[in-house]
């Protein structure tokens, strides 16, 4: 997507990329929708299909890898296509022989892993949901009230964990009647994992394979519930298969690639799960996971996976990158390792900062002779996931593409923006047991009412892409009555604050001024010696260099601004965002609303005339 001078990346040059063509249809409200000229190719219409297809056709590749622990030199523990369908079919009888009631779904407490993955196409396999929930909710959190709501909603049938040891308060404090199975410290009362492979598949797996319709639930995704319970999106077969078949005809080099991918990104999100997951499934590509984390203590596990695996494909989202650059700029290695054979790296889940872009397209230069494709995609759990892909170099890092093909993307006004909405076959039709939600979540046209903002990078030419304005239901008005564009803001911010700012929640409803509070970063504690993180956020700000670096930093953000993208004052947080809470998903992202209505205190502080506001020059 980033690309440096005049020079095309090799995918550009190859014709590895579809190139844009894009119909505007206008309309008499001033409303607009964008298509493909493209129409959407035939594609699978079973998950499960992707998996026979490679077993037949590449039965040694490797399909997923994880780390083993348990060997003496922590060597990769690989599973083959052949091998995977082998298993999957036996774990899919063991489901069978449970008997586990109809309708209920298997949900998995713990993270990424080989058996995980194998469980998840055994569930589907046999047309069962899988739904993994974000490991936090029952390996970090304190109590397990939000984890009994999710498991209320999901109706499980079977519970999965990896570790008995690690996940069995959690699991067995969940008053459903339901199964339970663990991998490791297998409880008593509990199934084992390695049972489950035990079984000798009969041809009533084959039956239930062949029941699968195009409308037979997959996977169960919740929300991020940041406006009140969580919703669970269904998402079945045909939206996963059609969103892959969509991303193939944008990024045709993947139909003869076979990626090799290194990744951490959870699978209960879609991004990590219906995004990444499926891309290699469907490609026959190589997954290895990464055990590392974009966080102290953990990246330099992710840069050592990347010194060996060498991916070809790389995804990550912002905070990811983030952490991963000092490495990268100090470790020509690593930045080899992650840059010389890769044809892809891409971005999302969040805006990235222009600082950021430039500085991965910096070092890339380093190691290599043709710049790096860098690139992004736009969507959400409920259109599993891609709605825009920029499958076209570009220079700017807040153009989230062109709409891919089969999908039309309407643009609604809405107070000074465009508001978009979806159709199409990977959108969701309903969320789980909530016919209210589902029926506010549309408009008279069937279009999903996304709630993000865009507007197009030249309006005589559409295919030029979309640049990504913000979530409209974050914005606010200011006592002038000027709209706050929260998510510009949001990037100008982290990118100007960099590399002493985490993320940035944006305050200002209904006051004079838009302000800032700031979750700080290890680079912003150094500065204060802070190594150990002890330091309060008030501690922080009464340290004068890091007083000076902000106040300089809020002054270079203001320069040349409006009311309404300069904002006035900032204060250190002490508390780092929760997942628990809401705060923060288990990507890194932070939950705007979440963090205004639990922290209304420092809000209140923030406007007041306290000792620990950081006010602009």
């Amino acid at each position: 997507m980033l690309t440096g001078g005049h020079q095309q990346s090799p995918l550009v040059r190859a014709d590895a990329l579809a190139v844009p063509k894009i119909v505007r249809e206008d309309r008499s409200d001033g409303s607009f929708i964008l298509r493909s000229a493209e129409l959407l190719q035939p594609y699978h219409r079973r998950v499960g299909e992707w998996l026979v297809e490679w077993a037949n056709r590449t039965p040694d590749a490797v399909f997923v890898a994880e780390r083993d622990g348990a060997s003496p030199d922590n060597s990769w523990r690989s599973v083959t296509y052949a091998e995977a369908l082998d298993k999957v079919r036996r774990i899919a009888q063991s489901l069978l022989d449970l008997n586990l009631p109809s309708g209920g779904s298997i949900v998995a407490l713990s993270d990424n892993s080989v058996n995980l993955a194998l469980l998840s196409l055994a569930a589907m396999h046999v047309g069962a949901p899988i739904a993994i929930l974000s490991s936090a909710y029952s390996r970090i959190a304190k109590d397990y009230t939000k984890l009994h709501s999710m498991l209320e909603q999901l109706s499980p049938a079977l519970i999965y964990a990896e570790d008995g040891q690690m996940y069995s308060r959690a699991a067995e404090s969940f008053q459903g009647r339901c199964r339970i199975a663990y991998s490791r410290n297998v409880r008593p009362g509990a199934l084992a994992f390695s049972g489950l492979e035990e079984a000798t598949p009969t041809d009533a797996v084959d039956q239930a394979f062949f029941a699968i319709t195009p409308q037979t639930p997959a996977r169960l995704l919740l929300t991020s519930g940041s406006t009140g319970k969580p919703k669970v999106v269904v998402n079945t077969h045909d939206m996963l298969c059609a969103n892959q078949q969509m991303m193939a005809q944008c990024w045709r080099f993947v139909d003869h690639s076979r990626p090799v991918v290194l990744d951490w990104l959870p699978w209960s999100h879609t991004f990590g799960a219906n995004h990444n997951f499926n891309l290699i499934l469907r490609n026959g590509g190589s997954l290895y996971i990464d055990d590392g984390r974009p966080m102290p203590g953990m990246i330099e596990r992710t840069v050592q996976n990347l010194k060996e695996i060498r991916p070809t494909l790389f995804f990550n989202v912002p905070r990811g990158y983030d952490a991963l650059l000092p490495w990268l700029e100090s470790d020509r290695e690593a930045a080899a390792a992650l840059f010389e054979r890769v044809d892809m790296v891409f971005f999302a889940a969040a805006a990235l900062p222009q600082k950021t872009a430039d500085r991965l397209t910096a070092v890339a230069a380093t190691v290599r002779d043709d710049p790096v494709f860098f690139t992004t995609e736009w969507g959400s759990t409920e259109t599993s996931p891609v709605v825009t892909s920029a499958h076209f170099a570009t220079s700017d890092a807040r153009n989230i593409g062109v709409p891919v093909p089969g999908i039309e993307l309407k643009f609604v006004p809405a107070q000074d923006k465009l508001e978009m909405r979806v159709r199409g076959p990977s959108v969701f039709s309903t969320y789980r047991d909530d016919p209210e939600r589902t029926r506010a979540a549309f408009d008279e046209e069937r279009f999903y009412c996304i709630g993000d903002a865009g507007r197009l990078v030249d309006p005589d030419d559409p295919s030029r892409g979309v640049l990504f304005d913000g979530r409209v239901a974050e914005d606010f008005k200011l006592t002038t009555g000027t709209w706050v564009s929260v998510g510009t803001l949001r990037v100008r911010a982290i990118s100007a604050l960099s590399p002493y700012i985490q993320d940035a929640v944006i305050t200002g409803h209904d006051r004079d001024e838009v302000g800032l509070l700031l979750f700080p970063t290890a680079a912003l504690r150094a500065l204060a010696q802070d190594h150990t993180a002890e330091m309060s956020g008030d501690e922080l700000a009464a340290c004068q260099e890091i007083r000076l670096e902000l106040e300089d930093a809020l002054t270079r953000l203001g320069s040349g601004w409006g009311s309404s993208q300069r904002p006035t004052r900032a204060m250190l947080l002490t508390a780092p965002p929760s997942l628990e809470s809401g705060e923060i998903t288990d990507k890194g992202y932070v939950n705007q609303r979440a963090v205004l209505t639990l922290r209304a205190s420092e809000v209140e502080r923030l406007y007041s005339n306290h000792h620990a506001v950081i006010h602009l020059r």
